[in-house]
């Protein structure tokens, strides 16, 4: 049986834990309560900024509008068939906005500014621009 070295273990040890990171990235889920004609009603989002994108499971994404003190409502930006009553939704901590530039005139896009008319990616400086703003005089 081999020996057991008590200043082998200890280096190891000390090796492991040297690179040990304990840093903890909470993640804010909430739960479906209703869905209905693009739009949904979400619980457990308390600290989701009006304007904010959210992403269900299967990826389609929202924005949240309506904040009320148990829910919150937020308008489909998708197709919402895979959407239903008990679906976690996640925060994504980023208000929605589009890119707007030079590139975008003549270009078809969708509602969150990705082309979608075939002709490749915009090209050209494009400014990050959010969607709810007041207007310009």
């Amino acid at each position: 049986m081999p020996e057991i070295k008590p200043d082998e273990i200890s280096a190891i040890l000390r090796e492991q834990l040297s690179n040990f990171n304990a840093h903890a990235d909470l993640e804010e889920v909430g739960t479906v309560l209703q869905v209905g004609d693009g739009i949904a009603r979400v619980y457990g989002l308390g600290n989701v900024r009006y304007g904010e994108l959210v992403e269900f499971e299967d990826g389609v994404r929202a924005i949240a509008l309506n904040l009320e003190e148990d829910n919150v409502g937020v308008v489909l930006m998708g197709e919402g068939k895979g959407i239903k009553e008990g679906s976690k939704v996640r925060r994504t901590k980023q208000i929605a906005s589009i890119k707007v530039g030079e590139g975008m005139v003549g270009r078809v896009v969708n509602t969150l500014g990705n082309p979608i008319d075939g002709k490749g990616p915009i090209a050209g400086e494009l400014y990050e621009m959010p969607l709810e703003r007041k207007a310009p005089g």
